[in-house]
């Protein structure tokens, strides 16, 4: 019997598409996926671009030392992604599980640093070089006054986009890094039951990839890009 005859259905979709059914379906996957971010980051561009004149300078309200860190985090993530891959190709359990564990931690760290960060904008009272306290929420940024001892909080004008697409950016972002860290955790349960194959490895690691590169671009455009001064 020749190769071609005794092929399987898999094989035929290799051979046709160079793909597996699962990296193609995983790859149709993001391309909607991707469709919903960029309809998102496309909007807040569109938002910020015309309030340019109130729009809150990201530096003064924003953590970016500490989101910055968190974004360095997670390119790590993505790197023991590649040499968990590495580690499967050359069948080397012992170096799959052990980079599948550090990404998971990864992003499990990325998570935790991102519910520190929305925490204290809920709950804190932040105040840089005595700069009036404020609090994020998604109706804007609340700046505090002391009043006869107590906090009084007014509304900064033109802030509400700010908070409202600040938050839903970084926590749909951040849904799907919870998905990527559950679903890590379930290969590598696998991996440790010997249930597992490359493909299965290569297939996660596309979607970890996908949600690191993601979060590159959200970063960059909501915490680093600054809103220029507005001239007379």
């Amino acid at each position: 019997m020749s190769e071609a005859a005794a092929a399987t259905p898999n094989d035929v979709s290799k051979q046709v598409l160079g793909v597996t059914d699962g990296k193609m379906a995983m790859w149709i996957f993001l391309g909607s996926d991707g469709m919903s971010f960029m309809g998102l980051i496309a909007a807040y561009i569109v938002l910020r671009f015309n309030n340019m004149g109130t729009w809150p300078s990201p530096s003064e309200y924003l953590g970016i030392q500490l989101t910055a860190f968190n974004t360095f985090i997670l390119i790590c993530s993505s790197v023991t992604m590649v040499k968990a891959f590495e580690g499967a190709l050359a069948n080397d359990v012992g170096k799959l599980k052990k980079y599948l564990l550090l990404t998971i931690l990864g992003g499990a760290a990325f998570l935790g640093m991102q519910v520190y960060e929305y925490y204290h904008f809920f709950a804190n009272t932040h105040g840089v070089d005595g700069a009036a306290p404020f609090r994020v929420f998604l109706s804007g940024i609340w700046e505090g006054k002391l009043v006869d001892g107590a906090w009084v909080w007014s509304h900064l004008e033109g802030s509400t986009l700010f908070g409202s697409t600040f938050f839903v950016m970084t926590a749909f972002h951040g849904c799907h890094v919870l998905s990527g860290v559950v679903y890590l955790f379930f290969i590598y349960i696998g991996v440790c039951n010997g249930s597992w194959n490359t493909s299965r490895i290569e297939i996660v690691g596309l979607y970890w990839h996908f949600v690191d590169l993601v979060w590159i671009v959200i970063f960059t455009i909501v915490y680093l890009v600054e809103t220029p001064p507005v001239t007379a």
